[in-house]
């Protein structure tokens, strides 16, 4: 049996001012999101240098002393977080990963720290914040209208939300790599949608509807989408929160970085099944009636971070 493929949709079908261009756009991202869960964004609008230079400041933190970065950890979800420090919900194992947090907090509070040890860091990942807010906005508006309402229903969710740019550091494995620990192990965003920049090497992977893992490598100009499981409580499992993982590599000493952006809604927001979409999905309520930030911390709270208070 043939392995399905990943969509690729281009961003300037979503943009056009052709209406049967943008229509035909809007239809294959949303059947997508609908059918698997993801698609690649093709000639997306992220800067390909931007996020170079961005990969660039991460390796310079990341690879700081550990005395360094554990004085970046923050309360809440801004700065560093070690290795170790999230699981999976449902794994036994934390994840084999470390990170920062790049929030609303952190770039509008002027007390936010950055680290001082990396030059340029702070403008370089606003910068990448920046483009993928705007892109993700695009999105959203896009969906919506899939969805069959106004262009501005999801956007409107999103804003004042606590989004996030996370920067993920892979290290090598070494030679005693933590038994049966993944880099990732399998599990659903938690967030509306998810952009996923081109990583800087292999792992990421989907859980195809017939049971086998799809790997997924996105190039420079594209962004890996996927729907969130905020998005598929909102719409009744209409749009799919489809499983992935970031496996292991073959190479002990391969390090892995990649640039997830989750978009959130504000914490106040219903995201309990609409009566149209439990409609469109068999008249049966399938998810539960819940806030956005009663689901968040919910959800923080199964992986083993600290919920905000």
């Amino acid at each position: 049996m043939p392995q399905p493929t990943i969509p690729v949709i281009n961003y300037g079908d979503l943009v056009s001012t052709d209406p049967d261009t943008r229509h035909r756009g809007i239809a294959a991202m949303g059947l997508a999101l609908e059918q698997i869960g993801f698609f690649i964004l093709d000639q997306s609008p992220v800067a390909p240098e931007v996020l170079g230079r961005a990969y660039q400041m991460a390796m310079d933190f990341f690879t700081l002393p550990a005395a360094i970065k554990l004085g970046y950890q923050q309360a809440g979800q801004g700065g560093f977080s070690a290795f170790g420090s999230e699981q999976a919900k449902g794994s036994s194992r934390p994840d084999l990963k470390e990170f920062w947090h790049v929030n609303p907090a952190s770039l509008s509070q002027a007390e936010a720290l950055w680290p001082g040890e990396v030059p340029n860091f702070q403008p370089v990942m606003t910068r990448l914040y920046n483009q993928l807010y705007s892109c993700a906005m695009t999105l959203l508006e896009a969906c919506a209208l899939y969805l069959g309402q106004t262009d501005q229903w999801l956007v409107a969710m999103a804003r004042g939300g606590n989004t996030l740019l996370r920067l993920a550091h892979y290290p090598p494995l070494g030679v005693n790599p933590p038994p049966e620990g993944l880099r990732a192990a399998p599990h659903e965003d938690i967030n509306l949608i998810t952009l996923l920049c081109s990583a800087t090497a292999p792992g990421l992977e989907i859980l195809s509807q017939e049971g086998t893992w799809l790997p997924i490598q996105a190039n420079p100009n594209q962004v890996v989408v996927d729907t969130g499981d905020m998005l598929q409580n909102l719409t009744n499992g209409l749009l799919k929160s489809t499983t992935h993982r970031v496996i292991n590599p073959l190479q002990s000493t391969q390090r892995r970085l990649s640039m997830p952006f989750f978009v959130h809604p504000r914490a106040e927001i219903d995201l309990s099944p609409r009566p149209e979409f439990i409609a469109r999905t068999g008249g049966i309520l399938r998810f539960p009636q819940i806030t956005a930030g009663q689901y968040l911390q919910q959800r923080l709270t199964e992986i083993r971070v600290k919920p905000q208070n």
